[in-house]
Formats: C-alpha cells, sequence, structure tokens
C-alpha cells in the first residue's frame, strides 16, 4: 500500500473510502492515514481500491486505545486495525481474501493469535456475522471514545 501514497490520486480515494466508514472504523488525516500505513504488520489492498485491510503487530508504535486493550493483554498477536470493502466490490469475497492472506502472513511470522474489535454499540451485524463465521471469538468489551461507543474485543487462534 506504500504505493498508494506515491499516487496522490489512489491515496485521496484510499482516504475517502475509509472516512466514508468513519462511524465503523474512525475518520483519518492524510498524515495519520501514511504513519499508520508506515507502522503497519500488513497493509493490502485489492483491486485499485476495491477493499483495504491495515493491520500491527504487537511491536507497532500505535495508540489507539483498542490495541492498547490487547497489547495489556498478550504478549503476541496482530491486531486488525481497519478493514473496508467499496460498496461496488461487496458480496465478492474481498474480506476473506484479505483476512485469508493477513492469517497466512501472520503464520509465517510466527504470530498465533490474530484479533480486532468489532462496534457492540453502535452495532455491527455484519460484521458480527463475518468474524463468527471466521472462528473470531468474544475476549473482551470496553466503553471508548469517551462512552460514545462500545466495543466487543475478538480473538482468532487456529484452535479456535
Amino acid at each position: 500500500m506504500a504505493d498508494m501514497l506515491r499516487d496522490k490520486a489512489l491515496g485521496k480515494a484510499l482516504l475517502a473510502l475509509n472516512n466514508a466508514h468513519a462511524q465503523e472504523l474512525s475518520w483519518l488525516e492524510p498524515e495519520r492515514l501514511e504513519y499508520l500505513i508506515s507502522e503497519a504488520f500488513l497493509a493490502r489492498r485489492i483491486g485499485r481500491l476495491d477493499a483495504f485491510l491495515l493491520a500491527f503487530d504487537q511491536a507497532a508504535r500505535y495508540d489507539s486505545p483498542n490495541f492498547i486493550w490487547f497489547r495489556a493483554r498478550y504478549p503476541r498477536f496482530v491486531y486488525i486495525d481497519r478493514i473496508v470493502v467499496a460498496p461496488s466490490a461487496r458480496g465478492r469475497g474481498c474480506a476473506r481474501r484479505l483476512y485469508s492472506d493477513l492469517f497466512e502472513h501472520a503464520a509465517r511470522a510466527g504470530h498465533d493469535r490474530v484479533v480486532c474489535e468489532v462496534n457492540k454499540m453502535p452495532p455491527n451485524a455484519a460484521s458480527d456475522a463475518f468474524h463468527a463465521a471466521l472462528g473470531f471469538v468474544e475476549v473482551g468489551t470496553a466503553s471508548v471514545h469517551d462512552g460514545s461507543r462500545t466495543v466487543r474485543y475478538l480473538s482468532h487462534t487456529p484452535a479456535s
């Protein structure tokens, strides 16, 4: 995805796609997106911009309260910070392909746990169903963003 930062139009499209889903992901400014990509364990996209994923391992310099929650509990993990599929690409398996790629990269790097959070309030039923189908299990909950959002913390291990 570093190529997106060199391609200004693609970088703007990535930012626009992310920010169109800010309720689920969080709003980003261009500089923050650049920083996140530079810290990522894995940054992938499908097509020109059908979908993208950003994930961090436990060593990332990242201040997300959700990431910090996992860091306080697990010595090694890969944290899925954001994944989004463009409306025009939904239903084509993009999210599953990105997760499959992430699971393979995580395993090759010696990680046995992939984690994420999903909004509980406001609810995100599609994400809940997707993660359950992949074998993610709830490992905690928290109120974040000054209580305006409640999240469910999920974990996937090869045995789960």
